[in-house]
């Protein structure tokens, strides 16, 4: 594998760069962090940003190493991932999906291009984007997913912006992507056949031979059938009517740009949307179960509080979420009924590549047993608990509410 030299120096009073870790701790990075002769090498091959001066901040994200450098031009983001990771073409592909909604008035923020015209530079093992750092102030980059929102005016603000975007995503027609690493799709469970199922994640498997190699060793379709086909069965009646969607999956606050200051409308809180490494062909409600997902239930902090979980489901911020959502693109009856029978399958997709991600390219036995154990499994099996029907039934009661409105 080719160094990207992580000897040179990271940047004048840099301190050692640590990642977010899988629990609450962080951890040193999995991969080496940018440096500034790094940087340096690679804007040469954008030659509208100009020199770089300096590194002022380092991404905590586990999965990649990404940096804002101060450049002659202005401050640009810098994210390297490893190449059997996302390849040039499979970084282009939500370079083009940022490119239609920004062309259709949604605020995203800038992908550069390079001398060669691509948006995306393979270098050895690694491949490179360069962003304009957009408009905003990124008052959650520290924070991890699976944590809430500060305030229920964020929440709405978040659940307003990602109804803008499903509205601007419509017509963008490009196939589902092709990335088996790190990807959060929506084909496994697209299905209404529960042995359609069994038998997508069978050829899943064999597009991932780490992933195949893995499950080998565990009895996978009795475990699919007793803790996700149940939830599957309940989803399956409604499959019919999700219309596809490129979509973000990956909606979390930290994933937002906000405006300095809370204006009168909350629905302009967030200035810019980034970090489109998740987007994928899925739908609507697909997008919404993910941001419940990462935003509203504190999976982090659920072992500590083995009973009365309740308490770390904020059903205050989902509210006004889905209530701002509702303003500017309401869900249709059939939407709404699906959304908590969607929910508990929403993380199954991501953890099977996360795991392929940790068994093949990490080689870590503990993160795969994290993968496989907590998040295919267990978030799911989560929702037959107290905290977790708690959960489902709020968001049935929300679409009884809608059915009847329509009724009358």
């Amino acid at each position: 594998m080719s160094d990207p030299r992580q000897d040179d120096a990271i940047g004048p009073g840099m301190p050692a760069v640590l990642s977010h870790g899988m629990g609450l701790d962080a951890v040193a990075s999995s991969w080496p962090a940018l440096t500034l002769d790094e940087v340096a090498r690679l804007l040469r091959h954008y030659p509208q940003v100009g020199t770089v001066a300096r590194l002022n901040w380092h991404s905590p994200r586990p999965f990649s190493s990404a940096c804002v450098a101060d450049t002659v031009s202005g401050p640009v983001f810098v994210k390297r991932l490893l190449r059997v990771i996302r390849t040039a073409d499979e970084l282009m592909d939500e370079h083009r999906f940022m490119a239609h909604l920004q062309q259709h008035g949604m605020a995203v923020s800038e992908v550069l291009q390079a001398s060669d015209g691509n948006t995306a530079h393979a270098d050895g093992d690694w491949t490179y984007e360069v962003q304009r750092v957009g408009q905003g102030v990124d008052r959650y980059r520290d924070a991890t997913s699976w944590t809430p929102f500060a305030s229920t005016a964020d929440a709405a603000a978040a659940g307003g912006a990602l109804a803008r975007l499903h509205l601007a995503a419509r017509g963008y027609d490009a196939p589902a992507r092709s990335t088996k690493l790190l990807a959060s799709g929506f084909t496994l469970f697209n299905i209404e056949d529960p042995q359609g199922v069994l038998s997508r994640i069978g050829l899943y498997m064999q597009e991932r031979p780490a992933l195949a190699d893995y499950l080998a060793q565990r009895d996978w379709q009795q475990e699919v059938g007793r803790v996700l086909l149940p939830f599957h069965a309940r989803l399956s009646p409604m499959l019919h009517g999700l219309t596809p969607l490129w979509t973000h999956n990956d909606w979390h606050a930290s994933n937002l740009l906000w405006q300095p200051h809370v204006p009168a409308e909350l629905s302009t809180a967030v200035a810019t949307v980034v970090d489109f490494g998740l987007a994928d062909r899925t739908c609507a409600v697909y997008d919404l179960a993910i941001a419940i997902e990462r935003n509203l239930i504190e999976w982090l902090a659920l072992p500590s509080m083995p009973v009365n979980q309740r308490g770390l489901v904020h059903i205050d911020q989902l509210d006004a979420m889905l209530d701002a959502y509702e303003a500017v693109r309401p869900l249709s009856v059939l939407e709404a009924a699906a959304l908590p029978a969607l929910l508990p399958l929403a993380h199954a997709e991501f953890a099977l590549s996360e795991l392929a991600y940790f068994h093949g390219v990490q080689k870590s036995a503990e993160n795969s047993a994290l993968a496989y154990d907590t998040y295919f499994l267990g978030h799911a099996e989560w929702f037959n608990s107290d905290a977790g029907e708690y959960l489902l039934d709020h968001l049935q009661r929300r679409s009884n509410h809608k059915n009847k409105q329509q009724e009358s």
